[in-house]
């Protein structure tokens, strides 16, 4: 609010200063553009999947007529789209809970805790960030190759914890160090112990970061392509990402049956992120204001 004294009578007057409007048209048109480079690609492929091999050959780009639901029907009729989904699931599952409880425990550590070398370990995970699972997958290959993990769903489990883990401390570790030192103080004076400290009150405090590390690592995990297609021999153990290329391969004729089968297997994770996109956002403004 503007304040203003008339110089002749003295009366001082407020004034409201407008609003900026809608913005500049720039910026909306930027950003609509962005917003169609990212959505057109995944509703070509899901509307794709509602047409029949010769609306796609006639009319790329044209709207189903009419409306095909076979090719879903008869992904979803597919038992190895069953199992490729199972495998992951479990696979996502697992890792997220590895991480979640893993990444907790170090970052209270780090949060809470000074000790010698404390800073030093912060920035090692901090450097995790910087190296790609790209770059050391003909190691771990190697390395697992030669191990009772060959071959089975762990070897792909523990890569995937251990290039998870930078990301989460790095989200958490400010959710937990902005906790006020009061309450740890005051429960102390409760008689609850440091354990219960923890359970009680850390881990309740921390849920925004630990659901926004737990979504971002499932996503990851499920649209996971490299680690197991290194990883893994048989087509029993194929996740859903290796299975789309195994199944585009092996149907490269028929267009419209691939679309479908990758919208399959692609809706799940894109149902989840978009379900709990408020958290992701939340959970990583509170990591920063921490």
């Amino acid at each position: 609010m503007a304040t203003r004294i008339d110089p002749r009578t003295g009366k001082v007057t407020r004034s409201t200063p407008k609003s900026g409007g809608w913005g500049s048209p720039l910026v909306y048109f930027i950003s609509l553009c962005l917003i169609a480079v990212c959505v057109a690609p995944v509703l070509y492929i899901i509307i794709g999947g509602f047409r029949d091999n010769s609306q796609i050959t006639l009319n790329p780009s044209g709207w189903p007529n009419p409306w095909e639901v076979g090719n879903y029907l008869g992904v979803l009729q597919m038992g190895e789209f069953w199992q490729m989904a199972w495998n992951s699931v479990h696979i996502a599952l697992i890792t997220v809970v590895l991480i979640v409880v893993l990444g907790v425990m170090v970052s209270f550590v780090l949060a809470r805790y000074k000790f010698w070398g404390r800073n030093a370990m912060y920035m090692l995970f901090a450097a995790g960030l910087m190296f790609p699972l790209a770059v050391a997958i003909t190691p771990l290959y190697i390395m697992i190759t030669k191990s009772p993990l060959a071959n089975t769903a762990w070897g792909v489990i523990l890569p995937q914890v251990a290039f998870g883990l930078p990301q989460t401390i790095i989200i958490l570790t400010p959710f937990l160090a902005a906790i006020p030192m009061e309450i740890e103080e005051a429960s102390t004076v409760d008689g609850c112990s440091r354990l219960g400290f923890f359970w009680r009150m850390v881990i309740p405090l921390s849920l925004p970061g630990v659901i926004t590390v737990a979504i971002l690592n499932f996503v990851g995990s499920w649209n996971s392509y490299m680690l197991p297609l290194y990883m893994f021999s048989s087509a029993d153990q194929y996740t859903l990402p290796l299975g789309v290329q195994q199944f585009s391969t092996a149907h490269s004729q028929d267009t419209a049956q691939v679309l479908a089968f990758t919208s399959l297997a692609m809706l799940p994770a894109l149902i989840f992120f978009s379900i709990f996109e408020r958290r992701i956002v939340g959970g990583l403004t509170g990591a920063v204001k921490g």
